[in-house]
């Protein structure tokens, strides 16, 4: 056997929010659809994420988060590969705000950004815009808006490793992401081909039917989330810090290849 690939870290958000009243279900997600060109996982359906970046845990960047810091980051997980834990908790940010516009940030008081301010909805445009042109990393353009990286609306969710047998590889951890206030995702096609809201039994029972090809992660993902009756009971099951799944697939590979995942899924 050849010698597995590293792989990289990574990180990406399950961006949730509560249904309309009466809706099939109490909860949405946000799901992208992967460009079908993309060497690693295209034309699949997933939440929006991506690998660490060196600048994302830069002691700048570490400085400019809000709601968490380096010693509560490595106590839910030590970093590693050379990334602390917070830099995963950074590339979350980066990434929903690259994939959907979405930035969680707050002001030099704490307080979480309103969006339908104008000033603050172009700073967040202006934010968005450089990042993707190269300017700078993502900590020196909050900072020029006078804002940081609020890191209190994420939620430590699951860790999944890619199988050994893949020549491209991720050590991804996913976070949860209650919809921030006065944003809605928006979709760019730089990566991303569909983005969409959608409940996630909904979304799972499609998986199941072929309708939308899926890794391990947006999979066992919608269907935990299908398990939970509001909002509020997935956010207060997730204060603990603790990941819920932990997908280390190589162990499944070797001593399960019979098992048939089909009829041993979650409830709902």
């Amino acid at each position: 056997m050849s010698t597995p690939v590293e792989p990289k870290p990574a990180a990406s958000v399950v961006l949730v929010r509560a249904a309309p009243p009466g809706a099939a279900e109490p909860l949405e997600v946000y799901m992208i659809r992967r460009n079908k060109g993309m060497k690693f996982l295209g034309g699949f359906y997933a939440f929006p994420g991506g690998k660490v970046d060196p600048a994302d845990g830069a002691p700048e960047a570490l400085a400019r988060c809000r709601g968490l810091g380096v010693p509560e980051a490595e106590a839910i997980f030590p970093g590693h590969a050379g990334a602390p834990a917070l830099a995963f908790w950074v590339t979350a940010v980066r990434e929903l705000l690259e994939e959907s516009g979405v930035l969680l940030a707050c002001d030099a008081a704490g307080r979480p950004l309103d969006a339908r301010a104008a000033p603050v909805a172009a700073g967040v445009e202006r934010c968005r815009r450089a990042l993707m042109a190269g300017e700078a990393p993502l900590a020196a353009l909050v900072a020029r808006e006078g804002w940081s990286l609020d890191l209190s609306g994420l939620r430590y969710f699951s860790h999944f490793i890619t199988p050994r047998s893949s020549p491209i590889r991720f050590t991804a951890r996913f976070f949860l992401c209650r919809m921030p206030a006065g944003q809605e995702p928006r979709l760019f096609t730089e990566e991303t081909s569909e983005g969409f809201w959608i409940h996630p039994g909904a979304g799972y029972r499609r998986y199941l039917a072929g309708e939308l090809a899926m890794a391990e992660p947006a999979e066992y993902g919608l269907a935990y989330l299908a398990q939970f009756g509001s909002l509020e009971d997935l956010w207060a099951a997730h204060a603990d810090g603790r990941h819920k799944l932990h997908g280390i697939i190589d162990r499944i590979d070797v001593f399960w290849d019979g098992f048939d995942w089909k009829r041993n899924r979650f409830p709902r």
